[in-house]
């Protein structure tokens, strides 16, 4: 029996998957290049501007600019370029990247740690298309959300151990060693992706370059015809808006509302991150019983109430527990909306749909985090966080509508029709 038929088949171990192993294993080696390049960068700026906040806040843009970019267009080329090839191809280029860089420091250009920041997340807005698009080839439909949340689960464990491991390359060698580490991390996983089942071709892969405007449009109303990935788009946009506060503004409950130190924030980041890796795990059993839609309104619930609670916690313990709680339940929040995305999109469309609603999300998220600080100016924190969790509970609301839809089954078919399966 082939891989791809193993995969397909419900009963099959996903663990035992050749292609989940594999892209397992490859993920792994990047969330090593990503964590040692997010936390060296960040050092070596500091160390090398001051902690200048303007230089410390370019990392971010280069890192979030290409979501907005290069989303859509990777998600369209995706859908075109054969999805093996295009992830092998990405990580070669992100080490080519990285080993520039490397030279260009070397002479004392130390500005150059931006370009490989931002190469790499360029990389990426192909990459992560190809990745889904193959999730469609080569895993079950009833396996899905299971393999969703293993994913999750890995993210939420370097989530912990992601920063510490930045820190203690950079701290005990330099930014040359830091930044080798990246460029083999990123070269490793491209030669484990060759393990990868081959290619299938695809009848876009031929379509001349002129029909690439056409094929973006297409994308649009593809999500734009599908009740249920027209309402994810809304929920991405309200979670966005929502978590950006905390993502912004966490410093100030630790000072304002806890009265502890700036340096307590470690803390707090610390126990949400224990919760992310504990939930991701228990997302594995409780999405064999939950559906997708159901499953993301659970976590927008529970992400709304902790939100408001800890705008309104001035109790150290407590606002511990609430982080943890809301840690335990983010995990659900992206396995739902990961899988709510493959089961309703032909694999014919994944990578636009992907480009259509991830920039939704971090788009929501960047505007609200630089609209934070001049928002507390003028409303205090407690009104903030309460905000924040009436947004996301709109978002809930939101989903009501389409808990009755179920997956279209012909949504795995490359042929399906875009008009298919979406009412």
């Amino acid at each position: 029996m082939s891989t791809s038929t193993a995969a397909h088949a419900p009963g099959g171990k996903l663990l035992s998957n050749r292609f989940f192993q594999t892209v397992l294993l490859s993920n792994i080696l990047l969330q090593i290049g990503i964590w040692v390049r997010n936390f060296a960068v960040l050092l070596y700026v500091t160390d090398k501007t001051g902690d200048d906040p303007i230089a410390v806040s370019l990392i971010s843009v280069a890192e979030f600019a290409p979501i907005f970019i290069f989303s859509f267009i990777g998600g369209t080329f995706a859908d075109r370029w054969r999805p093996k090839r295009t992830m092998i191809w990405c990580d070669f280029m992100s080490a080519a990247s990285v080993f520039i860089v490397l030279l260009t420091i070397m002479f004392e250009t130390w500005e150059a740690v931006y370009f490989a920041t931002f190469v790499s997340a360029i990389m990426s807005q192909f990459s992560q298309p190809s990745v889904m698009k193959l999730f469609k080839q080569h895993i079950h439909p009833q396996q899905l959300q299971n393999a969703m949340a293993i994913f999750q689960t890995l993210i939420a464990i370097f989530m912990i151990i992601g920063p510490t491991l930045g820190v203690i390359v950079y701290q005990n060698f330099d930014i040359n060693i830091s930044i080798g580490v990246m460029g083999v991390a990123f070269v490793l996983s491209a030669l484990v992706l060759f393990r990868l089942p081959a290619d299938i071709k695809s009848k876009s892969e031929t379509a001349g370059t002129g029909k690439v405007m056409h094929e973006m449009a297409e994308g649009f109303r593809y999500v734009w015809r599908s009740p249920v990935l027209r309402t994810l788009c809304a929920v991405f946009a309200l979670a966005g808006l929502s978590i950006g506060v905390a993502q912004t503004l966490g410093l100030f409950v630790v000072t304002e509302r806890l009265g502890q130190p700036k340096e307590f924030l470690q803390f707090i980041l610390m126990v949400n991150g224990c919760a992310m890796l504990v939930g991701g795990a228990s997302v594995v059993w409780i999405a064999k019983r939950v559906s997708p839609q159901k499953l993301l309104a659970l976590g927008m619930i529970v992400g709304a109430l902790c939100t408001a609670a800890i705008g309104l916690s001035t109790n150290v313990t407590l606002t511990l527990v609430l982080q943890f709680v809301n840690g335990l339940f983010f995990p659900i929040i992206q396995v739902a909306i990961s899988t709510m995305m493959l089961q309703w999109s032909a694999e014919s469309h994944v990578g636009r749909v992907n480009g259509v609603l991830s920039p939704m999300f971090v788009g929501m998220m960047v505007i609200m985090m630089a609209s934070a600080g001049p928002i507390k100016t003028v409303l205090p924190l407690v009104s903030i966080y309460a905000g924040a969790g009436v947004v996301m509970f709109i978002g809930v609301l939101v989903l009501i509508p389409i808990f009755k839809h179920k997956a279209p089954e012909h949504a795995s078919n490359q042929q399906a029709a875009p008009e298919m399966g979406l009412h």
